[in-house]
């Protein structure tokens, strides 16, 4: 999910953000005693309710709603609220839907939304914490440093896909800080295309309370999962905007449905314009 330990490959490129790109909560330093109440609070919350994890393995009636109301309670005990906007989340069976990747927060926020299966680096499973959830959601696994298994990745999803399950995955191949960000890559679109199953791009972003842009949630550079999880817990409110794009149809070639979806994340109108914004994504604002 994220380009920490990675090697640079065409397929999952390293960003080009740094620690320079992640700015502090302003409202974290004015009062330290009440910051220091309230990520108390928030920790004991989240470990209460991770313990409840388990539940998302049990096959049962309404399992999708189980986990989009697990992955919310999760996201307030973490100080993030979400907003919802744009079209209506269609019920369809077997859809891959694709955004932007900011940060490990990421799989609460659109798993509170769409829920589905998510593709992930393979050693992301062994991760502490987020390994069982991501283990539990039934992670589709890829290698980063191995790209001759692939192929073998695409079929997966196409399989899941013509099972009639959703499928997530984030097309640049590695977080960004949520200003810059990359080109979306198209070999996961070659697993709709071959299922015959259309595409649900989601335009993710992150807020402070005020509506400024944020990027506390920033899983990026050398940063430790546990240093980022303690950055988003003191935050004093995060907010995950979550807008629900144009459903893509699986026609024309793998490239040209990857720009279709990159402009609808990115917002900018049309492929061409996604190709030139994914072109200057690499000049970050922090």
């Amino acid at each position: 999910m994220s380009s920490h330990g990675t090697i640079d490959t065409p397929w999952l490129p390293r960003a080009s953000c740094s620690a320079s790109c992640v700015a502090a909560d302003p409202a974290r330093a004015s009062r330290p005693t009440i910051v220091a109440a309230r990520t108390t609070l928030r920790v004991l919350c989240a470990v209460l309710i991770f313990t409840a994890v388990p539940l998302l393995a049990i096959p049962m009636p309404g399992r999708s709603r189980v986990q989009r109301v697990y992955c919310r309670l999760m996201l307030r005990c973490l100080g993030v609220r979400i907003t919802l906007s744009g079209g209506p989340i269609r019920n369809l069976s077997g859809v891959l839907v694709v955004s932007g990747h900011v940060s490990w927060v990421d799989v609460f926020v659109i798993g509170s939304v769409l829920p589905g299966s998510f593709v992930a680096r393979a050693d992301l499973a062994d991760w502490p914490v987020l390994g069982v959830v991501t283990r539990l959601m039934r992670i589709i696994p890829i290698d980063r440093a191995n790209l001759r298994r692939l192929p073998d990745v695409v079929r997966t999803v196409a399989d899941r896909l013509r099972a009639g399950h959703t499928v997530v995955a984030f097309p640049e191949g590695t977080t960004w800080c949520g200003v810059g960000y990359g080109s979306f890559r198209p070999a996961m679109f070659q697993g709709a295309i071959d299922a015959g199953r259309p595409v649900q791009p989601l335009r993710l972003s992150y807020h402070h309370r005020d509506g400024a842009a944020s990027t506390v949630p920033a899983f990026i550079g050398d940063d430790s999962l546990l240093t980022s999880i303690r950055r988003v817990i003191t935050a004093q409110r995060t907010v995950a905007h979550v807008r629900v794009q144009s459903l893509q149809l699986p026609t024309g070639h793998r490239r040209d449905l990857a720009l279709r979806c990159e402009a609808e994340v990115r917002g900018t109108g049309g492929p061409e314009a996604a190709r030139r914004h994914s072109a200057g994504g690499h000049a970050l604002v922090a």
